[in-house]
């Protein structure tokens, strides 16, 4: 049965030789019986009345392809204009960009707003088609005419000819809009019916109608109406004409007429055949008593009984052919396999479905039997998709446990598998209900709750005794939610474990190795279009997906580890760093941890044939799938044999595991299949999953939002005069509208916990963290070969670890994971690792592990993991965060040090501005926004580090001065056109990105100096003991920029003052306050708390700083001016005065503040000493000439003659 084709091909002959010389007897059974057998499984029309049995013409298998024949015979619209088969018309009627589907049934928008009208049209009668909503976004479905004209801003509904339901934003359109209908959502059904007898068009949903939406349309002669859509950008739908049964058939009680006619001859065939067969499963012969007997049709098998076996080759031989049309397999195939199903138990009670189907794979070719099937699997995955969610799930069950009962016949599952995956994952996706009372959640839910008491912060407090019951109440009703939905979820864990099966028994490739193999171009076609949304799986249905795989292959992988105890434990899974290496799997383009493969490669080949013993071909070895798949009858000693074997490559360079680096346990991990599968999930959850889990969150986020307001206006109530009955009207509206909108949301967010932020799917996302950190170790420990690790398994690390933070609660805790703490700790031990790592190159994913470090020292529980790392790596990471800030990003590097010190410094212990108390931050969770939490022990060791390494210390103070002298001078800029602006007399708007960077120029300001605050308090010698070669110089920079930042800041009615005042949006963080008491922070430590001589230095330096004015000081202080006494005043004298250089030449020609204390050499140019330690501290090109200067002498002038 290798026949391929179509239906040109010549079919089996059944027809058995009349020969006259056979005995009255046949081979099978006599003939008598052989004709009552057949008279009985396929009986004469009804017609015919009983009289007429008595005189019946003996039936034998000569005379029953006649008989079938005259059974099948059939007995046998005005409206409707065009084509019998109705499709979208992908020729002409259409504007925009759009994708069709290959059965032009499907579209997808690609364009603003595009358009498209099916082939057909109508000008009589009532007609009827449907529409299957696969997003939520901006539609318009409807009708219009051939005379209609539809643009990138105009579609159906816009034009005086055209009517349209829009669902996305409640309203139905014709030239003009009004309310109308309901909201729809992804996997929902639009029915468009329009009679044009009475002039009317209403649109259904789910087969619920929401009303006449237009009545009175233009009818009459060359008026005809066609079905049409205009949808926007990534929308898609798929349409159903009447070449599928209609899901809600409004003809049957209606007379409203699908567009395209059912194939109503074919259909009787088929009916009538199935009868026939639906006889033969339940009729059985007995030979002895030479009678039929009665079975039942649920325990039939295939015996080899030759009289049956040609009875149904003759059935088969008219009902193959009809198994090949979608609207006959959808009908009368997959009921009648549903039906078998509808006796509950498990599957396995069911056989009759196995039976079937290997009837179906013996007298049907194979052409057949495949497109049969591929047309039974899409009415399934379409009956799925678009079920209506009922408070049990009946209809996702029902079709889950026939997909599942199709998966358990082996040559069916490997002939399924090879479908399109993206189709098949949707077998894995339980959608979310847009409307909870259509989907019984308020009698599954009776009793709603949400937080109803919160502090000053907003946070929630302490509950009573009656919201306690009530919430107990509702979590009763969660908790049924949430077994209903285990039983979907289980279904679909058994279809992925029948898919990922490799112990079948039948030749050829393995389920699990044709899965695999799809599974691989699934993740290429989502990682290489991601510039491409419209053919990208969907990421709610890849959320879904992720979790039943990782079951799937942790219930496999623990399968392995009973059978072989010398392997690891799911619990202890990991991808072994060989894969990404050793080129046994494909990466496609993704970018790896040190760049470019064909850059690695040439760069490490040694490495790789030192390490690995991997030889690089110059031709460049070509990625090829994976090795075979285990074999299941192995023993433990020679399964162990057999993987020390590949682990070392002996097995030719063929081997998954090839590669494995000397610093590698020789030990065997699992199956090879399943690491390949798990590097896919990884990949998987990189790809869109983590991103979904952040939308999702927004429904908690709305119920704390509107509790929030809720409460409020119950406080207002409480307050409202009785006298304002206006007022108390209008507040207990409102009441009414929140405690509904809670009611519904809360309902929802039952069934989002239950399928995505469940206990269960916390577990998976940290047992995925786990492989990740796993990985990372075991890639590490290779040395230069972890540059090939994929820069997605850091991301998954960091992203996994983010959603078990801020997606899971608080529904559930992450502090009651297992081994939290450890797997903290090692996070915390990575990305101090790895953020400074010089084998990775890439700056996206360097700037990525420096925002998780970042927001990881912000909270006390993963600033405690930092602290619990091994000393030696810890000074490893303060040693790179105290690395020069030139030439890498230093912004985040800076901030880390800043969240290290919030809480010890100088009016530090806030947790937002102290002006900005009154205002509602956008999100509290932020990390900028987290309670102080500093770390002694890691200032301790910053300490150590700046001490001790005296060059260490100059270089990075040196930096963090350049750069706050860059920052606050960008910002002074900044504002001054900001004020220039705002003073001008026209309408202006400034820039909101001009205000953001301002803003951010100002914050970076502030948290330079916090840094030097917390430098020059930790390590005061480095300013104030000049025996250190810079420290003179590094005192004057400092009162250089202190001086100049006061004097911007503190004079009254200037610059920054005017700028403040304006409170313009987006500066709200600019203010006097955390900018004077860094400053004051840093002028405190040098002038007050150090010691005598200390205190000397400094004073000496600031006072002698040319920029320095003592207002500034009395402006800290809080004095005036005007306060001071004349007693208190200092007076000009020439006694005290001291001379200054006559000459202008003496002074330093770069600062012209100090004389020339200095000549270089060779060039002999002079400036201050100051001036050229700090220009060489940077270049060591002369200022003037840019010759090399070797060395710096002293100059002292000599005395006049």
């Amino acid at each position: 049965m290798s026949s391929k084709g179509g239906t040109a091909l010549s079919r089996r002959s059944y027809r058995l030789a009349s020969d006259a010389d056979n005995p009255k007897v046949t081979g099978i059974v006599n003939e008598k019986l052989l004709s009552d057998y057949l008279q009985h499984v396929f009986p004469a029309s009804s017609k015919q009345g009983p009289a007429s049995a008595a005189y019946r013409k003996t039936l034998t298998f000569q005379d029953l392809g006649a008989h079938l024949e005259k059974l099948l015979a059939e007995d046998n619209i005005e409206g409707c204009l065009g084509p019998l088969t109705v499709v979208l018309d992908h020729s002409s009627g259409f504007e925009g960009l759009l994708f069709v589907d290959d059965d032009l049934l499907g579209v997808i928008g690609h364009s603003n707003f595009s358009s498209i009208r099916a082939t057909t049209c109508v000008y009589k009668g009532k007609w009827v088609y449907e529409v299957l909503v696969s997003s939520q976004g901006l539609m318009q479905i409807g009708w219009c005419t051939l005379n209609c004209r539809f643009n990138q801003e105009e579609g159906v509904g816009d034009t005086p000819d055209s009517y349209a339901y829009d669902g996305n934003r409640v309203r139905k359109w014709n030239v003009t809009t009004t309310n109308y209908g309901k909201s729809w959502a992804a996997g929902d059904i639009v029915s468009c019916l329009i009679d044009l007898d009475e002039g009317t068009i209403t649109f259904c949903l789910n087969g619920q109608s929401l009303g006449v939406a237009f009545s009175n349309i233009k009818t009459g002669p060359g008026v005809a109406y066609f079905p049409a859509i205009s949808l926007s950008f990534k929308e898609s739908v798929a349409f159903n004409f009447g070449s599928r049964p209609l899901r809600y058939p409004y003809y049957f009680y209606a007379c409203y007429l699908p567009l395209q006619s059912p194939p109503t001859t074919d259909l009787i065939k088929a009916n009538r055949l199935l009868g026939y067969l639906k006889t033969v499963l339940s009729t059985s012969i007995d030979t002895q008593e030479e009678k039929l007997v009665e079975r039942d049709s649920g325990t039939w098998q295939i015996q080899g009984d030759p009289t049956i076996l040609v009875t149904l080759a003759h059935i088969f031989n008219h009902f193959a052919p009809l198994m090949c049309k979608v609207y006959l397999v959808e009908d009368v195939l997959m009921n009648f396999l549903l039906s078998i199903l509808e006796g509950g138990g498990s599957v396995d009670e069911h056989p009759l479905i196995q039976q079937l189907l290997d009837l179906f794979w013996l007298l049907m070719e194979d052409h057949e039997v495949n497109e049969c099937l591929k047309q039974l699997m899409m009415s399934l995955l379409r009956a799925y998709r678009f079920s209506p969610i009922i408070p049990d799930l009946g209809f996702q069950i029902h079709y889950l446990r026939l997909t599942t009962a199709i998966l358990r016949h082996e040559k069916s599952r490997k002939y399924l598998i090879t479908f399109d995956v993206l189709r098949s994952v949707v077998f894995f996706y339980i959608k979310t209900p847009l409307r909870v009372k259509e989907a019984g959640l308020d009698e599954l839910i009776p009793t709603t709750w949400w937080p109803t008491r919160f502090d000053k912060e907003r946070d929630t407090c302490e509950e009573t005794a009656e919201e306690r019951l009530r919430r107990r109440a509702y979590e009763r009703g969660c908790h049924r939610l949430k077994k209903r939905i285990e039983v979907v979820e289980e279904l679909q864990v058994q279809i992925l474990r029948l898919m990922l099966n490799n112990k079948d028994k039948g030749t050829g490739e393995a389920s699990r190795y044709i899965f695999l193999n799809k599974f691989r171009k699934f993740l290429q076609e989502n990682a290489s279009n991601r510039g491409n949304p419209t053919v990208l799986c969907p990421p709610e249905y890849m959320v879904c997906f992720i979790h039943r795989l990782i079951t799937a292959i942790r219930s496999y992988w623990d399968e392995g580890k009973r059978k072989s105890p010398g392997s690891i434990s799911s619990e202890d899974a990991y991808v072994p760093p060989q894969l990404f290496y050793n080129g046994k799997v494909d990466y496609f383009d993704l970018q790896r941890l040190g760049g470019l493969l064909s850059h690695l490669k040439k760069t490490l080949k040694d490495d790789l044939a030192a390490k690995a013993n991997i030889i690089i071909d110059p031709a460049e070895i070509q990625a090829s799938s994976m090795d075979d798949l285990d074999e299941d009858e192995e023993t433990g000693a020679a399964q162990e044999i057999r993987w020390k074997a590949l682990i070392e490559g002996s097995h030719g360079n063929d081997g998954l595991l090839l590669g494995r680096p000397f610093e590698e346990p020789d030990q065997p991990i699992t199956e090879k299949s399943l690491l390949e599968i798990l590097d896919g999930v990884v990949m998987m959850y990189n790809l869109s999953v983590h991103q979904q889990l952040g939308k999702m969150v927004v429904v908690s986020d709305d119920v704390h939002e509107y509790a929030i307001a809720l409460k409020d206006t119950e406080e207002k109530i409480a307050r409202c005069p009785s006298r304002r009955l206006d007022i108390l009207e209008e507040l207990q509206k409102s009441q009414k509208v929140f405690a509904e909108k809670l009611n519904h949301l809360s309902r929802r967010l039952a069934w989002i916990n239950a399928t995505i932020y469940s206990k269960e799917k916390m577990l998976d996302v940290y047992w995925l963290l786990r492989v990740c950190i796993r990985t990372i170790e075991h890639s590490d420990s290779t040395g230069s070969l972890f540059a090939f690790m994929p820069e997605f398994y850091l991301n998954v690390a960091m992203n996994s670890y983010s959603a078990l933070k801020n997606y899971f609660s608080p529904s559930n805790c992450m502090e009651e994971l297992p081994g939290y703490e450890e797997t903290l700790t090692q996070l915390a031990a990575i990305l101090a690792k790895h953020f400074a790592d010089p084998r990775i190159v890439g700056t996206d994913i360097k700037d990525s592990l420096m925002q998780a470090l970042a927001s990881y020292v912000c909270y006390p529980q993963s600033l405690r993991a930092v602290e619990r790392i091994p000393e030696e790596q810890r000074m490893a990471m303060m040693r790179n965060l105290l690395a020069p800030y030139e030439q890498r990003p230093w912004a985040q590097t800076n901030w880390i040090l800043v969240r290290l010190w919030r809480g010890c410094g100088f009016g530090y212990r806030y947790t937002r501005l102290p002006h900005l108390l009154k205002t509602k931050p956008e999100d509290a969770n932020l990390p900028s926004l987290q309670k102080p939490c500093p770390s002694l022990l890691l200032q301790r060791h910053m300490a150590e580090l700046l001490s001790q390494d005296k060059d260490m210390a100059a270089s990075f103070l040196n930096s963090v001065l350049n750069q706050l002298n860059w920052a606050f001078s960008e910002f002074i800029g900044m504002i001054q056109e900001i004020q220039q602006a705002a003073e001008r007399p026209e309408r202006n708007f400034v820039d909101t990105r001009q205000l953001k960077v301002c803003a951010t120029c100002f914050d970076l300001s502030v948290s330079l100096l916090r840094v030097l605050e917390m430098t020059i308090t930790l390590v005061p010698e480095i300013f104030l003991d000049w025996t250190r070669p810079s420290a003179e110089l590094l005192l004057r920079r400092l009162a250089q920029l202190l001086n100049q930042v006061l004097n911007r800041v503190t004079a009254e009615r200037n610059l920054f003052d005017r700028v403040v005042n304006l409170r313009l949006p987006g500066l709200e963080s600019v203010d006097h306050y955390p900018i004077l008491v860094a400053v004051t922070g840093i002028l405190v430590r040098i002038l007050v708390d150090s010691d005598k001589h200390g205190i000397s230095r400094a004073a000496s330096v600031l006072l002698s700083d040319p920029c320095f004015q003592l207002r500034s000081i009395q402006y800290l202080l809080g004095e005036g001016d005007a306060g001071a006494t004349s007693a208190d005043q200092k007076h000009f004298s020439l006694h005290t005065c001291k001379p200054g250089p006559n000459i202008e030449d003496d002074l330093c020609p770069i600062c012209y503040a100090h004389s020339i204390s200095a000549i270089f050499k060779p060039c002999s140019h002079k400036s201050c000493k100051a001036c050229i330690n700090q220009h060489l501290m940077n270049n060591k090109d002369c200022f003037f000439c840019k010759a090399t200067i070797p060395g710096v002498d002293d100059y002292t002038k000599p005395p006049s003659s």
